[in-house]
């Protein structure tokens, strides 16, 4: 089992008008390749502070995060992004889909500054939209499919650069229940078949039985850490 990414001791303060604001504190903890790491806690316990700080977006205050043994805390402005760009896909609670672009054009999105030809580009977001069942609605519009349909297009637009780590922030929190077990469902066939990393911040109990490894935050300090088998709720 290989350690994919390794947290160690770290804090994040937000300063504020009001005065500081410790949103992580002292939160420790590793994830292997291929886990499906569900994330939960109350509001406001530094769920999604975590997970932007893990894929680069914002730095801790202190403390280590390790990927593949590169120290992303100290990586430079550039270096975060190529790490995003190679190895990180994002599955958003609000789609985050741009209204007018049809979702063939949603899913090329990342390939903008990938050196592959608008041919090249197009091919592989057909395939991929293939694997999420979308073929035959490549050239809607998001306002032109149903929630389901859109956070599946999100997902294939995670999926388009072949990424080592997904990272989905409340990804059925728009959903009514069966949806939400479809898209749930889409990610762990994804987790399985590919043996892509996926961490997923909710509040849902049924989603957060999914992962086989489970964070529980509270007031910003880790108070569980807990791995099982993984499963899903229909097998």
């Amino acid at each position: 089992m290989t350690t994919i990414l390794t947290v160690n001791n770290i804090t994040k303060v937000y300063t504020m008008r009001e005065g500081s604001v410790n949103a992580l504190n002292e939160v420790s903890f590793a994830i292997t390749k291929g886990d499906f790491v569900s994330i939960t806690g109350p509001s406001g316990s530094g769920k999604t502070t975590l997970l932007l700080a893990l894929s680069g977006l914002i730095r801790p205050t202190a403390g280590s995060i390790i990927f593949e043994e590169k120290h992303l805390e100290k990586a430079s402005d550039k270096e975060l992004a190529e790490f995003r760009k190679n190895n990180v896909g994002f599955v958003m609670q609000n789609f985050s889909l741009i209204p007018y672009m049809t979702a063939i054009q949603n899913v090329m999105i990342p390939l903008g500054l990938s050196g592959k030809t608008m041919i090249e580009q197009r091919e592989l977001s057909e395939a991929v939209l293939g694997l999420v069942g979308l073929e035959d609605r490549k050239n809607h519009f998001p306002r032109e499919l149903s929630a389901g349909q859109q956070q599946r297009v999100a997902i294939a637009r995670a999926l388009i650069n072949n990424p080592t780590l997904i990272f989905a922030d409340e990804p059925t929190g728009n959903l009514d229940p069966l949806l939400s077990t479809e898209i749930l469902e889409f990610l762990k066939k994804i987790n399985k078949e590919r043996n892509i990393t996926i961490m997923m911040v909710t509040h849902s109990p049924q989603a957060a039985e999914y992962g086989n490894t489970r964070i529980h935050l509270r007031n910003g300090t880790m108070d569980t850490l807990h791995s099982k088998e993984t499963k899903t709720l229909t097998e």
